[in-house]
């Protein structure tokens, strides 16, 4: 069995050391028949974006040795001679700016230019003899030696080209892999230096450039043209929204498939399939994240762990997540918990900016980060969005629990018993926990908007945490009217669960008995509206024989289940 070097972006040494390697080398062949000079690749992180592009270089790279062929059994040198006549025929520029992600300007600057450098002196050999003039080596050196201003280091890949087509005889290929990762970094504190640099370097390299042959950017948003890519008009983006290059990055089920033979993986795969497929990819589906894949395959006697999620901190993501709408998101992450999708309008075009004022800007974010994918294209832009598998699902219910857990300080154990004890029928346990956590969350919180939407948001965010077990279906019709929350157990013998929620206003006047009596009123007004309306049709539909009618009347912020006192 061939070694998987997890983690090694190097094609060369992953093929001399005979390492194991899934084979994309057809999106060599893909690159060359493309009409677009200038192509931009947005994919999520760890899908194999710095692979390919290192394997794009040594495929085109004049420096390599011809008879030290790292192609002959790859499916691209079963192409035909016309694709095979471009092998180390091209000048190559590489850089990735992955690492280029300091908290300031200064440092994240360093990082660039330490890139810039590295590429120079792969190819100092330009120095010698009399092929650049006095002046060209002095700024061939100034930027070697990180001896030069910013203005010719925004210059060095287009004169890099130029003094690479005249040693040459032949145009240049310059790829760039996670363009997007300094403005990423930066977008809170030197968004504007960032752009600004990055926008000078993208167009002196690809802009009206007579000594570019072909240019390929990876990154992991679109970053809007008139933020770094205004006045490139030879700039042909392909999204995760898009067909071309569908199948490049990710890997499909053919390939997966053939990983778990490979690696002797004896797991059903229908659960790999679960916790780990789920891309769309253009109209290409069934596309699996290669990195969590790759990670069970080695390890699947541990078994799965969410192991994509847990290679990066996302603090934007986070961020973003943080400053909307509580209830807003709250409601919308419930919806894709429960393996429903959700309509949005996506804009392929980012700014960083727009986060802080367009709230639906944050579905763009998911989509294009991976968090999300896409159901079904309903218009130019309007798409219907999911969450891809149990991986990402993971991410969302650790969200809402975080959020209940550091920001209102209620403990995980208590989340958790309190919901389980809904659906194991223990009641008065269940109104205990839930007087517990609904007072320590509206202390926390004021109530805004309507109450019953306030307080429904809420039940449905605890509800998130037994999500693998049911169904969470809120406001729908069934029966005669619409029933606020329903749960649907996938195990048929577990109960099923329906909740209607009212609402009592506190007055300051009000006797404990005359309290008492309107929250009794309104429990039994509830439980005769679930039995009226048949709320609990669909349960029934579902061959539920066990169904807990469950009444919820909140006076002001205090919840009320069972009939209380003395009337």
């Amino acid at each position: 069995m061939k070694k998987l070097e997890l983690g090694n972006s190097d094609f060369k040494s992953i093929i001399e050391n005979n390492n194991y390697f899934v084979d994309k080398s057809l999106f060599i062949q893909e690159i060359i028949d493309s009409q677009s000079q200038i192509i931009l690749l947005p994919r999520p992180r760890r899908f194999g974006k710095t692979l390919n592009l290192s394997m794009v270089k040594y495929y085109f790279d004049s420096n390599q040795k011809l008879e030290n062929n790292l192609f002959l059994n790859l499916n691209i040198w079963k192409e035909n001679d016309e694709i095979k006549e471009k092998y180390a025929k091209y000048p190559v520029i590489f850089l990735s700016f992955k690492d280029a992600k300091q908290n300031n300007w200064v440092d994240t600057y360093k990082k660039i230019v330490s890139q810039i450098v590295k590429v120079y002196s792969s190819h100092d050999y330009l120095l010698q003899g009399e092929l650049l003039k006095n002046h060209e080596k002095n700024t061939f050196n100034d930027i070697l030696n990180e001896k030069a201003d910013e203005v010719k280091y925004e210059n060095s890949l287009a004169l890099l080209t130029e003094y690479l087509f005249r040693y040459h005889h032949q145009k240049a290929i310059i790829l760039i892999d996670e363009y997007d990762t300094p403005i990423q970094a930066g977008y809170k504190c030197f968004y504007e230096s960032a752009i600004a640099f990055m926008r000078n370097l993208l167009s002196g390299a690809f802009k009206d450039n007579s000594f570019l042959y072909k240019g390929v950017i990876t990154g992991i948003l679109r970053i809007s043209k008139e933020s770094i890519f205004s006045g490139l008009n030879n700039v042909t983006v392909h999204t995760v929204l898009d067909d071309d290059f569908s199948d490049k990055f990710g890997f499909t089920e053919v390939e997966t498939k053939q990983i778990l033979v490979d690696f002797q993986v004896p797991t059903d795969y229908e659960l790999i399939k679960k916790w780990y497929n789920g891309y769309k990819i253009g109209t290409t589906t069934d596309i699996y994240n290669p990195w969590s894949i790759l990670n069970y395959a080695i390890s699947y006697k541990s078994g799965f762990k969410p192991f994509w999620v847990n290679t990066s901190s996302d603090e934007l993501l986070k961020t973003q997540l943080k400053s909307r709408d509580e209830n807003y998101i709250r409601e919308q992450l419930l919806q894709l918990i429960n393996n429903e999708t959700i309509t949005k309008t996506i804009d392929q075009n980012f700014v960083f900016p727009d986060l802080e004022t367009d709230k639906e800007l944050l579905w763009s974010l998911l989509i294009f980060s991976g968090y999300l994918t896409m159901h079904e294209k309903l218009g130019i832009n309007r798409y219907s969005l999911r969450i891809p598998n149990y991986e990402l699902k993971f991410v969302f219910q650790n969200i809402v629990l975080n959020w209940l857990n550091v920001e209102v300080k209620i403990r995980q154990t208590l989340l958790i018993d309190t919901a389980n004890y809904l659906v194991t029928n223990q009641i008065e346990k269940f109104e205990r926990g839930f007087k517990k956590i609904i007072g320590d969350t509206f202390s926390y919180f004021d109530l805004d908007g309507e109450p019953e939407n306030v307080y429904q948001s809420y039940l449905l965010g605890l509800l998130a945490i037994i999500g693998d077990d049911y169904i969470i279906k809120s406001n729908r019709e069934s029966g005669d009217g619409r029933y606020d929350i329903l749960l649907i157990p996938h195990d048929k013998t577990k109960y099923g669960v329906v909740i209607e929620i009212k609402q009592v206003a506190r007055k300051e006047t009000d006797k404990a008995q005359t309290l008492n009596k309107r929250i009794n009123a309104k429990i039994r007004e509830a439980q005769k509206q679930i039995e009226k309306n048949r709320y609990f049709m669909e349960l029934i539909d579902n061959e539920i024989p066990n169904i807990i009618k469950l009444p919820i009347v909140f006076a002001g912020k205090e919840p009320y289940i069972r009939l209380i006192g003395k009337e």
